[in-house]
């Protein structure tokens, strides 16, 4: 089975760094996601088990009578003598027929000798013969070659020997027994069946075989009545698409549907194993249920457990309900929400409720959530859609955004709607933030338009670049340049490098501006030549100075640690710096306040 195919989750789970999250997640537009189903399977699956059980039985089939014979074996001792009259319910068996019935009237008078074509008859059961020992007294016999038992016109029961009771309705049939009800045929070597109950069973291992299954036990009861089997002990069910073992499981030969009701191992050769303890699985349709955090496990390395999952082989289509876990060893990702869709055919798949995205290639992993998380195919390219409140984290590497979209065409991740990554003590923002993967590794960023990047100094001083369009370089996933394209503007505060004290705040104006990093500190600034700047002494600077026109502080929105990503933040309107009392903070200090302050050992900018 199919269920953990999941191609378009693999290629992109590949990505070790941030955007390999991103590839789980959004809203899919394309016509062809539009054929999936979501959420029905489940209703479809429950109501077909209840038309199954109530399906009537029709098929009949009738036997010939066996050629007797006259072969009898040694005489038995007459059982205790019952007067059938004192039991209100009893009936007496009668004998039809017989080529010749004697008796020893000194030894054993009670007991009538049969032999050839012996027919009797008990109620509505007739019963076959080639030699007999019949005990009126006690309303019993023993029946040898060729025997046969028929009950109305659906049941047929052979054997070598047969040991009834008409007290009791008691068959017991021993050797080359075979159970016929309709298209259902029981073959064992020793069977009791109890007419009163109309059940058989065997003890000492059995087969039952309908149109679509062979199923053996050590221990097995059937009712030709309800069609229903219970198998005990080495329990095993061969079909031509796949085998299950257990050590109990009931089956009704009618519906062709097995109940789960102890530890089960469902295998379809070469493709998928199913591990259950409680479910059912139409074994004619191949739709099941599986319960009690069943475990499905494909042949490519993922697993996929849940607290009920339904599945439907031929259309390849599945459903799992709450604390789903997908995983996926090779790749290393791990999917979990508490409802997962996975069509194989149109290799769409879906996870919302609680849906988060693990990967866990590395010691750092990286935990994505959003409302819905989408995988599917872009023509022949895997891609994948998160949408509605996303936001991941890693320690190093943190982000939030309305919807993200991952191609494989062009390996790019997208971040859009008000999108917002960190990185240590950066923040960038702006319009949209694309993601670049070169190598399964994050080559550069790219953010337009309104791009603006902040690097965080202390509570009052940020480093800031801005523009109409930022290129973020990577290597390693430690950031080494930053290029700003158009009205490029920058902020930041030169450091003395005695003391490591702020100096002032150096404000820059270019067309196009390049800022190299060291040691994930700024290491020099290079600007074109059209260009101005002016460096402000601190205690000259005034509140409108220290900001350029978009920055915004948004590390209230930062998810800061993997439980943080469940968060439901909603977004303030846009405030100069993070928090509101700080609004109210004079920026002019005195030169101790000054000292105080800039005492830390803070990353800062220096000049070029």
């Amino acid at each position: 089975m199919n269920l953990l195919h999941l191609d378009s989750v693999s290629s992109f789970f590949q990505i070790k760094l941030l955007f390999p999250l991103f590839l789980m997640v959004g809203i899919i537009t394309s016509p062809a996601l539009a054929q999936n189903r979501p959420k029905q399977l489940r209703e479809e699956i429950l109501n077909s088990q209840k038309e199954a059980e109530t399906k009537s039985a029709k098929s009949t089939k009738k036997k010939e009578l066996s050629k007797p014979q006259t072969v009898l074996p040694p005489l038995t001792p007459v059982m205790p003598i019952v007067n059938p009259l004192e039991n209100e319910k009893a009936t007496l068996i009668y004998l039809e027929n017989s080529e010749t019935v004697t008796f020893d009237k000194f030894l054993n008078p009670d007991i009538q000798v049969l032999k050839g074509n012996v027919q009797f008859r008990h109620e509505n059961a007739l019963m076959y013969c080639d030699s007999a020992y019949f005990y009126k007294a006690t309303n019993s016999l023993d029946a040898f070659g060729n025997v046969r038992m028929v009950q109305g016109d659906t049941l047929f029961v052979y054997g070598n020997v047969l040991y009834y009771d008409g007290f009791t309705k008691l068959a017991r049939l021993r050797k080359n027994v075979r159970l016929e009800n309709r298209k259902t045929v029981l073959t064992t070597d020793s069977m009791n069946y109890d007419r009163i109950t109309n059940l058989a069973y065997y003890y000492t291992g059995g087969k039952i075989k309908d149109e679509v299954n062979t199923l053996t036990s050590v221990w097995g009861q059937y009712s030709p009545a309800t069609d229903q089997a219970l198998f005990k002990d080495k329990v095993k069910l061969v079909n031509k698409n796949y085998t299950m073992d257990a050590d109990t499981l009931k089956y009704n030969t009618k519906t062709n549907i097995a109940n789960i009701v102890g530890p089960t191992h469902i295998l379809y050769k070469n493709e998928t194993d199913i591990y259950s303890t409680r479910g059912w699985y139409n074994t004619s349709t191949e739709r099941s249920m599986l319960l009690d955090r069943s475990l499905v496990i494909h042949k490519d390395g993922k697993t996929l457990t849940g607290d009920s999952i339904f599945y439907d082989k031929k259309q390849k289509y599945a459903e799992a309900f709450q604390r789903v876990i997908l995983t996926d060893t090779v790749q290393k990702t791990t999917l979990t929400g508490n409802f997962v869709s996975y069509n194989e055919n149109t290799e769409f798949g879906m996870a919302n409720d609680s849906a988060l995205l693990v990967e866990w290639s590395t010691q750092d992993s990286l935990f994505l959530h959003a409302d819905t998380l989408f995988t599917f195919k872009d023509s022949v390219y895997n891609a994948a859609r998160a949408y509605y409140n996303v936001r991941f984290f890693r320690n190093d590497l943190q982000g939030v955004c309305d919807s993200l979209y991952y191609s494989a065409r062009d390996s790019v991740v997208r971040m859009y709607k008000e999108p917002v990554l960190w990185a240590e003590d950066f923040q960038i923002t702006g319009d949209s933030i694309s993601g670049y993967i070169k190598n399964k590794k994050i080559d550069h960023i790219r953010v337009l338009p309104s791009a603006i990047a902040i690097q965080q100094f202390d509570s009052i001083h940020f480093n800031q670049i801005s523009g109409k369009e930022i290129v973020a370089y990577l290597d390693s996933n430690q950031l080494k340049r930053v290029h700003v394209n158009g009205n490029a503007e920058t902020i930041y505060y030169p450091l003395d490098e005695k003391d490591s004290t702020l100096t002032g705040l150096n404000k820059t104006q270019s067309s196009y501006v390049v800022v190299y990093f060291k040691d994930k500190k700024v290491d020099r600034i290079v600007l074109t030549n059209a260009s101005n700047g002016i460096m402000y002494p601190l205690n000259q600077l005034s509140g409108g100075d220290i900001y350029l026109k978009n920055y915004i502080w948004l590390d209230y929105l930062r998810p800061k640690s993997k439980k943080e990503v469940f968060l439901k933040i909603s977004r303030q309107p846009a405030a100069r710096i993070g928090t509101s009392s700080l609004m109210n903070t004079t920026v002019n200090q005195s030169s101790s306040e000054n000292t105080e302050r800039n005492s830390r050992k803070s990353p800062g900018m220096r000049n070029p």
